[in-house]
């Protein structure tokens, strides 16, 4: 039964002809009224813009700071190169050629064995005999994550005496990826509950103190969503804001890792600032939003 009166209700509103100076009127009141619970809200809304904007600088800097972290060991694990060690009648282009074969390899070098003895006895003082070095590969992984696999694969090759790479450093670099990706995780976790409890706590307030005036706008038959809306963007107004205060702080902490950067020689990720910023306000609108929403649906019996 009321399925089909839904069903009727659309039809009959299909049929409604649209008045678009209604709707832009309606949408002119809702935000008048928004701005109306700004205001009535009064010193409170500094502390929580300043308080949001606190929150989203931490945010952003940890944010910011897990990229370049990532940056780091991404460059440092693509220095990362296997040493594969040839048999004595191996021929080095064939072996090359098979290697780059496998996937997830970006480049072999081959390092002839003179070339290698020469070098070594450049470094050291060795009595005059012959080479006993073998021909060597040098082979570039296009990921850090990927350099087991082609080690395993690598290994496999008959023509291969010996394959070695910094196994301890490969780890720890996966391991810092892991744990700047958890920290990071973990304080948007922490953002979005502080950032909802404060909208929630503010948005009671006004509640509140429009206790009979909601009260009488439901009386009337008002939608719920003309009672809803301006304090689902009261609360985003809150987001928002707090995020613009949150850039300034969020350009200096860029400009310090810009030059940490520089100092390393490591190239700065493109966009990193842009992306920041970017999510920071969709995060903290959405938060913002999503906090007043909670709010009305819990106090509010609309």
């Amino acid at each position: 039964m009321n399925s089909h009166k839904a069903k009727i209700k659309r039809e009959v509103k299909k049929h409604i002809p649209k008045d678009w100076l209604c709707e832009v009127r309606i949408l002119y009141r809702l935000t008048k009224e928004t701005i109306l619970d700004i205001y009535r809200t009064g010193m409170v809304n500094l502390v929580i813009v300043t308080t949001m904007a606190a929150i989203l600088i931490i945010f952003g800097a940890f944010f910011r700071s897990a990229i370049s972290i990532s940056a780091f060991a991404h460059e440092l694990g693509n220095a990362l190169e296997i040493s594969v060690y040839l048999k004595e009648n191996s021929d080095a282009n064939v072996m090359k050629n098979r290697v780059k074969e496998f996937e997830h390899v970006e480049n072999v070098t081959i390092i002839p064995k003179a070339t290698s003895w020469t070098n070594l006895k450049r470094e050291m003082d060795l009595p005059d005999m012959e080479n006993p070095l073998p021909d060597t590969l040098h082979v570039k992984v296009d990921k850090p994550e990927n350099i087991e696999e082609v080690f395993k694969n690598v290994k496999q090759l008959n023509s291969v005496e010996d394959v070695s790479y910094a196994q301890d450093l490969a780890k720890k670099i996966e391991m810092l990826n892991h744990i700047v990706n958890l920290i990071t995780i973990f304080v948007v976790i922490i953002m979005a509950i502080l950032t909802m409890t404060i909208i929630n706590n503010t948005i009671q307030l006004v509640i509140q103190s429009r206790k009979e005036e909601i009260e009488i706008m439901r009386l009337m038959g008002v939608s719920n969503w003309y009672i809803r809306f301006p304090l689902i963007m009261q609360g985003a107004f809150y987001g928002f804001t707090g995020a613009l205060l949150a850039v300034l702080p969020l350009n200096i902490v860029q400009n310090g890792l810009n030059n940490v950067h520089q100092f390393f020689m490591v190239p700065t990720p493109l966009y990193a600032q842009q992306i920041v910023i970017s999510i920071m306000f969709i995060m903290a609108v959405s938060f913002g939003a999503g906090g007043s929403f909670l709010c009305i649906k819990k106090h509010l019996q609309v």
